[in-house]
């Protein structure tokens, strides 16, 4: 079993600048691909950033070149800096990650509202 622990979320105005990060623990386990999935009122769940295990990135049009997600070996941690934030990035975010088995596993989600 893996848990996800997110930190790093809150209330920031537009232009400014919040970092996620995402505490992975749990029984030894090997990491497929490790990201963030954000949620809106309303909308569905979309993929904001993830990172595989060849240390390849995807990032949505709407977040390239605003957010950049970078990954802690040595402390299971992932970590989402989000720059030039909007308040279309408002939403919860959720970390995941996914095991060469193909099971996946979930954070409980941290808020980030963007003020305009």
């Amino acid at each position: 079993q893996v848990q996800l622990v997110e930190s790093g979320g809150g209330l920031v105005q537009a232009g400014g600048s919040l970092r996620l990060s995402c505490a992975a623990s749990g029984s030894t386990f090997s990491i497929n691909a490790i990201g963030w999935y954000r949620q809106a009122p309303g909308k569905q769940r979309e993929l904001v950033a993830a990172i595989s295990s060849d240390r390849s990135t995807n990032y949505p049009d709407s977040v390239k070149g605003r957010f950049t997600i970078s990954r802690d070996n040595a402390k299971n941690t992932v970590y989402l800096q989000m720059n030039s934030l909007k308040p279309e990035d408002t939403a919860v975010y959720y970390c995941f990650l996914i095991v060469p088995e193909g099971m996946d596993y979930w954070g409980q989600g941290t808020q980030v509202t963007v003020s305009s």
